[in-house]
């Protein structure tokens, strides 16, 4: 009995060993994507050394002083990268950029407007315009205006 039970923990174990190399499933050892940029890599090294920094901080391996200084030189390089991340961004994407840029500016104003003058839905919470007999995203019936309490 013992030998049976031993017999089926190892064709288990070995079943769960092999089973990935059966059914063909791998991971990549390289990333699929492309190289990640300068910007790119300097903002993760540096968003790394601050996750590091406050690991040692909470471990007791670093003093008050040394970990402020540290982690206001750690966070100066992140900012940096990150704006550098966002300018090469804007830069490969182009006008492009602006015009969706533009666009979202657009909704947002108009998602605002009906916020603050328009008819909520009681049935889904759409807001609808001023005026609005009817949900326009479920159709239903829209009852008095209340208005939103947001800024």
């Amino acid at each position: 009995m013992v030998t049976l039970g031993a017999l089926l923990l190892v064709g288990f174990s070995v079943f769960l060993i092999l089973h990935p190399v059966i059914s063909g499933k791998e991971a990549p050892l390289e990333s699929a994507g492309e190289d990640p940029s300068d910007a790119q890599f300097r903002k993760r090294v540096s968003l790394l050394q601050l996750r590091d920094a406050e690991y040692e901080y909470a471990m007791g391996k670093l003093g008050e002083e040394d970990y402020q200084a540290l982690r206001k030189e750690i966070s100066a390089e992140a900012l940096a990268a990150i704006r550098a991340e966002l300018a090469e961004t804007r830069e490969s994407v182009g006008p492009a950029y602006e015009s969706e840029s533009a666009d979202l500016e657009q909704e947002i104003a108009r998602v605002r407007a009906r916020l603050k003058g328009g008819t909520f839905c009681s049935e889904c919470g759409h807001p609808n315009d001023a005026g609005s007999r009817f949900c326009s995203q479920c159709g239903s019936p829209l009852q008095s205006p209340r208005t939103s309490s947001a800024p």
